[in-house]
């Protein structure tokens, strides 16, 4: 017999070889119909396969990320084993569960798919999957590996199998179709109901632009057909909100290719909207004692050695800046973190003056491939809202609460929905991360504690610590009920050690800070698409850049506009006149486009008034106010 313990902590004994599911069924037989994979000590484990020693023990349902992803995977592998049915000389690359569904990453050799061919491989998946083909897990050893997919003629799976090690290599087979995968899967292909085929697009074989370029068929599949069409129901109103098209309509921001992918250009407006969110951040920091710095775009390549950042990001950096000197280098920063440890560490410090605490709107750079970069939610050049304290370990618990509290402060103020996951190491890959086992014990732990006194719904996850400690991420949903994650807190017993931080103590002897870093906005950018769709651009008056626009009826009246601009402004509301010579009509619809909150008509009857005729966005005419009425009716807006 074996011990089970499940999440809250009870404990069942079943035979050694009980699977998940077996599991699932003995607690009812409707959570065992609606199983799809599991969590065994830490590790993911299909519903299926047994369980031979003492274990804890996760179920997860399409409810759940982890239950979800598996689906996705296993739908993958039934995409794959559709398109070889359909085009049998079709080689494999990849094919991974997304945010969204899942790719694969195919080579079809002469046969070019375009969106005609989408409703063929949705029908053959479908009539794959009522076959409820089970997925069946093998452990291969690398040379039947290597013979099999030789046999296959597929290259692009040996060249897999050419970087993993021999015993851990494992085949999934379902149906007439077997691939190279790790798993874990569903059940079986029956739970698959619901198919669509999303667009095709070209990927270079493992990202190289030097390889061959294959293409990436996208799909998402459901457990049912109502649940489909609800998720293509809010892919359409994803559109109408899509920040890019947005940002554009509304001369928020722009893109230039001169310029380069990935960097984006931010026009008046959109400055306007960055600055007040900057702002209003700033005021809340200044309250809570933080010192301002600003540190340069570049470093010595020895500083991010130092820090770690160098290992960790080499690969997504740009490339080395080479100076006249031989053999000096230079990164553009992917992190502000090295700086302000060096800044800490410009002079000695007393434990009388901690904590430290240094911020800066500072911009960092990372070398994200081409096909990955969208809008301003995937940048190559962002804005962090970085903060760094450092502290004794005493401080650590009371200056993580006034973070969180701060965090939880600018999300209240946008209005956003969120909950919290805090964000631990993976005990099985251990390389990912840097520092002692006790720093890191002592860093989750006052997170844990930390989290326990305040009222907040936390989640927590495995291997999604960053590599010097661990965190909490804030996820956020918006309008239309997708999640994302957005500002985190992190705490670091590891930076300070490596850059040899230290603070004279009480006692007279030098002692290593704590330093936590945090980012409630996390980049200035994906802050920025988030919440152009969640609000489909209609920010929070207060963010707005123009909160009126002032419409004369006939070019004649221009300059009395001119006029009541200048009264709006005594009350700080702010807008603009279009003067244009256009149709009232069409400066009615031009200015609904860009978002404007409030259309302020003028005509005769107004001027004489000294009034406006008010036209609120969304929402109809409202009548004639004169200046100070409107300027009532505008403060209880705000």
């Amino acid at each position: 017999m074996i011990k089970i313990t499940f999440p809250d902590g009870n404990v069942r004994e079943y035979e050694a070889g009980t699977s998940p599911i077996d599991i699932a069924r003995s607690i009812s037989e409707g959570l065992a119909r609606n199983v799809l994979t599991a969590t065994v000590n830490g590790e993911k484990w299909d519903a299926t396969r047994g369980i031979t020693t003492d274990s804890t023990l996760q179920l997860h349902t399409w409810k759940d990320d982890e239950g979800k992803y598996a689906f996705w995977h296993s739908s993958a592998h039934l995409l794959a084993e559709a398109l070889e049915a359909l085009y049998p000389d079709t080689k494999f690359g990849i094919g991974p569960p997304i945010d969204t569904g899942f790719y694969y990453d195919i080579d079809t050799g002469d046969k070019v798919l375009t969106q005609d061919d989408f409703k063929k491989i949705e029908d053959k998946m479908l009539e794959l999957a009522q076959q409820k083909n089970t997925f069946e897990r093998t452990d291969v050893s690398k040379t039947d590996a290597i013979k099999y997919f030789t046999e296959k003629d597929d290259e692009y799976k040996l060249e897999l199998i050419d970087g993993l090690e021999d015993g851990t290599i494992t085949f999934y087979k379902q149906g007439n179709f077997t691939d190279l995968c790790r798993g874990p899967h569903i059940p079986h292909t029956g739970t698959i109901k619901a198919i669509k085929v999303m667009s095709l697009a070209g990927a270079y074989w493992r990202g190289d632009e030097t390889r061959k370029q294959m293409t990436r068929v996208y799909a998402v599949t459901f457990p049912k057909q109502k649940e489909l069409k609800e998720y293509l129901h809010l892919l359409e109103e994803a559109k109408k909100r899509d920040h890019r098209k947005l940002g554009q309509e509304m001369e928020l921001f722009m893109f230039s290719e001169k310029v380069g992918s990935g960097l984006p250009l931010w026009l008046p407006k959109g400055t306007q909207v960055r600055e007040r969110l900057q702002n209003f951040l700033q005021a809340e920091q200044e309250k809570l004692g933080y010192q301002m710095v600003i540190t340069p775009h570049i470093g010595s390549k020895d500083l991010y050695v130092t820090s770690g950042h160098y290992a960790k990001y080499g690969e997504d950096s740009f490339q080395p800046i080479k100076t006249p000197k031989e053999g000096e280098e230079f990164l553009l920063k992917p992190m502000n973190c090295p700086h302000h440890c060096e800044i800490y560490g410009n002079r000695p410090r007393s434990y009388k003056e901690l904590p430290v605490k240094l911020g800066e709107f500072g911009t960092v750079y990372r070398y994200e491939q081409s096909g990955e970069l969208h809008g301003l939610s995937r940048v190559r050049g962002f804005t962090q809202d970085d903060a760094h304290i450092f502290c004794t370990t005493e401080q650590v618990k009371g200056e993580f609460l006034e973070v969180l509290n701060l965090t939880t402060k600018v999300l209240d103020k946008i209005g956003f929905e969120y909950t919290a996951q805090i964000s631990l190491r993976d005990p099985n890959t251990p390389d990912k991360y840097i520092g002692s086992d006790e720093n890191w014990d002592a860093a989750e732990s006052a997170i844990i504690e930390a989290t326990k006194e305040v009222d907040i719904e936390t989640t927590t996850k495995l291997g999604e610590a960053a590599f010097y400690g661990p965190k909490l991420d804030f996820m956020i949903k918006d309008a239309l009920g997708r999640r994302w994650q957005l500002g985190t807190i992190q705490v670091d017993y590891n930076l300070p050690e490596r850059f040899e931080l230290e603070y004279i103590g009480a006692d007279n002897k030098p002692h290593r800070p704590v330093m936590i870093h945090r980012a409630p906005f996390g980049s200035m950018e994906r802050f920025m698409s988030i919440l152009i769709e969640h609000t489909a651009g209609k920010f929070p008056l207060w963010l707005t850049p123009d909160q009126y626009v002032l419409i004369p009826v006939d070019p004649k009246f221009a300059p009395q506009c001119e006029a009541l601009k200048l009264q709006l402004a005594k009350h700080d509301i702010r807008g603009f006149v279009d003067d244009r010579n256009e149709t009232i009509g069409k400066k009615i619809r031009d200015n609904e486009v860009k978002k404007i909150p409030l259309l302020l008509i003028v005509g005769e009857k107004e001027i004489e008034a000294n009034a406006v005729s008010v036209r609120v966005q969304g929402e109809g005419d409202l009548g004639m106010k004169t200046v100070e009425e409107f300027a009532t009716y505008f403060e209880t807006l705000l």
